[in-house]
């Protein structure tokens, strides 16, 4: 269920997407554009809270030329190589980043956090500050960065030089039903990270904005084998050993349909700008000034899931297969072939366990 909670989610700005572009270890989706296909949410923990008490972060930064590579070290295996290349090569300042991350708790319910992050030879830093506050059915989240990151549907990053966002979200009723409030402000250009001629999603435009969505979800088992004393406590000579599943989500085989649907509004104000002079600075980079955003917009979206799980995921090896089949309707009301979001989408998922190595 959390796979559909995305369709509404990726609307707004809050939703963080695992990534390996940051020592955080997360960028924004894009707001407005399907959830990339090979995204995965992120947790709100600390990466190194993540990580336990290893207090190393390991991370892996792709360079934003695909030619250029990133971290290699077969160079350095070379029996030819000088003892200066290879102390030029660990002294490269783009192999490494540099973080500073501290999370504060101000209340039982509220938390504040804020980190800062340079990577390898660029001047910029990456600043971010989070204020969460937890009431009895809601969540709200004040964001600011400077700059801060995006992803789109196709995996490609946009760095917004400001961005500042307040979301309300309800939590999930009893009944299935969920609202989400949020407002916006974008300052500057987006400037592509890892590319070159595309141009910028028209939700990054410098400008202000506010979103309202609701929706209501429903899950229906057709069967579930629920676990019992006797698949958790094994019997062995020196007596009973308690063995629960690897993944408490994954200890119980079963065939389940899930479904959401729901709407949304958006109003939005362009930042003012000048497509004439763009064009006489001959500043090709800016092609994303000459889109314009309706100021205002309503939708509809939804999505049907079916899973199959066989397994309880509790043995070393063969012990959990899954199959996940989920069609999402993005947007009902576009209807432009060169519109990502207005053709529904397929996404099969399957998934056999082989083997599970424990150090």
């Amino acid at each position: 269920m959390a796979n559909l909670r995305t369709a509404m989610d990726s609307a707004f700005w809050d939703l963080n997407v695992s990534s390996p572009q940051t020592l955080e270890g997360s960028a924004k989706a894009v707001p407005g554009d399907p959830f990339p296909l090979d995204g995965a949410r992120a947790s709100r923990a600390l990466r190194i809270q993540q990580l336990f008490l290893l207090g190393v972060i390991p991370s892996y930064n792709p360079n934003s030329y695909r030619y250029l590579g990133s971290f290699t070290h077969q160079s350095l295996c070379s029996d030819q190589l000088p003892l200066t290349d290879v102390v030029k090569h660990v002294l490269d300042k783009s192999l490494y980043s540099f973080g500073l991350c501290t999370q504060l708790l101000l209340s039982p319910s509220s938390s504040i956090k804020l980190s800062t992050e340079g990577h390898g030879e660029k001047k910029a830093r990456r600043n971010k500050l989070m204020l969460f506050h937890k009431l009895p059915y809601h969540d709200i989240t004040l964001e600011a960065a400077w700059p801060e990151l995006f992803v789109d549907h196709k995996g490609k990053y946009w760095d917004v030089p400001e961005s500042i966002s307040l979301d309300m979200s309800s939590l999930v009723s009893k009944s299935g039903f969920r609202y989400h409030i949020g407002v916006h402000k974008n300052s500057g250009h987006p400037q592509a990270v890892n590319s070159i001629d595309d141009e910028a999603p028209t939700s990054l435009m410098p400008g202000f904005g506010a979103k309202a969505a609701f929706s209501y979800e429903k899950s229906e088992d057709l069967w579930r084998q629920n676990e019992t004393r006797k698949d958790i406590m094994i019997q062995k000579e020196k007596g009973l050993f308690w063995r629960p599943s690897y993944d408490v989500r994954l200890k119980e085989p079963h065939a389940a349909v899930y479904g959401v649907f729901g709407g949304g509004c958006t109003a939005c104000f362009q930042d003012g700008y000048n497509p004439v002079a763009v064009d006489m600075r001959g500043d090709e980079g800016n092609s994303w000034s000459s889109k314009k955003r309706s100021p205002f917009s309503a939708d509809f979206f939804g999505s049907l899931c079916y899973t199959f799980q066989h397994g309880k995921f509790g043995e070393l090896y063969g012990d959990l297969t899954w199959i996940d089949a989920r069609l999402d309707i993005c947007s009902a009301s576009t209807n432009s072939a060169k519109d990502p979001m207005s053709s529904p989408r397929i996404n099969l998922i399957f998934q056999q366990q082989v083997f599970l190595f424990i150090p």
